[in-house]
């Protein structure tokens, strides 16, 4: 009998650790790949992962610094953060074998270019195959095996209904689509609202206003989406509205729990420093660079980058957003 492929996942923190264990439960072996050697000889030897307490890898996973590694994947799940993802790609550029396709794993959009994870793979791996992965997945959740489901995005959907059956398992649920743009920017813009979502329960505003928040923000995702391409059943899915609602959900998320320490009346670096990397903080002027092009307005996107940069407060940000015209529901 021979033995299964490798799928390899570049970039060891939480969330690539937990699609690690995916790999393995899905048949497969796992290569976790990492830039410093003595940190994956730890996570190898001891089989858990410094930002993933509590959760063990799985046999099949093997951790290594060694990028040349990479050649013998069939695939590669890149889990850098976005503000990293070009140094990453360039890093395994010359590694990969020929035709593996590369699956973006981060849910953000570069500084400075205002480019997508794909946009950025693209320029970086020319002519290779990519793909994107997202949906509503807590990375604890993940590495524990508990039930989730997300959305895998190809433009050739052959290869995303493909690289879908090489990761399902029978907790962990990938559905394919074609539609690359839309599961990108669900993604992204997702963290950005988590923020506002966050500073609500700092104001203790109450269910009812974090409700309507949500609720906005979701308009908003649909009206950035729909005018850079993006289906919308695509926004309204698993990498749209579902991972906007778990991430508005509580401290769990990272995003919201910056917010929310907002909210409490930490600064932005208060914040930041006591919850660690906030793709939304970084995705935030992007995001809303993006939407200025494209001459879509995004009212809770620009507050929470006014808050961001130090130019607004939480309670006049809040206050900016109710005195807003209002329009049709």
């Amino acid at each position: 009998m021979s033995e299964p492929p490798t799928i390899a996942v570049v970039g060891a923190g939480a969330w690539g650790a937990a699609l690690a264990n995916v790999v393995v439960r899905a048949g497969r072996h796992a290569l976790l790949v990492g830039r410093d050697a003595a940190r994956m000889a730890a996570i190898d030897r001891t089989r858990s992962a410094p930002k993933l307490p509590g959760a063990r890898l799985e046999d099949g996973v093997r951790a290594t610094a060694d990028f040349g590694e990479l050649r013998g994947a069939t695939a590669v799940l890149l889990v850098a953060p976005t503000q990293e993802a070009r140094t990453a790609a360039r890093a395994m550029r010359d590694a990969l074998a020929a035709g593996a396709p590369v699956v973006a794993c981060a849910k953000g959009i570069e500084r400075g270019t205002d480019a997508f994870v794909h946009e950025i793979l693209a320029v970086e791996l020319p002519g290779r195959p990519i793909a994107a992965l997202s949906g509503p997945s807590f990375a604890d959740d993940v590495a524990r095996g508990l039930p989730t489901a997300v959305a895998l995005a190809c433009p050739d959907l052959a290869l995303a209904k493909l690289l879908a059956s090489d990761l399902s398992s029978r907790n962990f649920r990938v559905y394919p689509t074609d539609d690359l743009v839309g599961v990108e920017i669900g993604g992204a813009a997702k963290n950005v609202l988590a923020i506002a979502a966050g500073v609500a329960r700092g104001l203790s505003l109450g269910a009812s206003a974090e409700a309507a928040l949500v609720a906005r923000g979701f308009s908003e995702l649909s009206r950035f989406g729909r005018a850079s391409g993006a289906r919308i059943e695509t926004l309204a899915g698993l990498s749209g509205l579902g991972d906007l609602v778990l991430t508005c959900g509580g401290p769990q998320s990272r995003n919201f729990a910056f917010g929310l320490a907002l909210g409490r009346g930490a600064s932005p670096d208060e914040a930041g420093a006591s919850v660690g990397l906030v793709e939304g903080r970084s995705t935030a002027r992007a995001l809303v660079e993006r939407a200025r092009r494209a001459g879509i307005d995004l009212p809770i996107a620009e507050a929470v980058d006014r808050l961001i940069e130090g130019s607004l407060d939480p309670k006049a940000a809040v206050a900016s957003l109710l005195e807003r015209p209002v329009r049709n529901a």
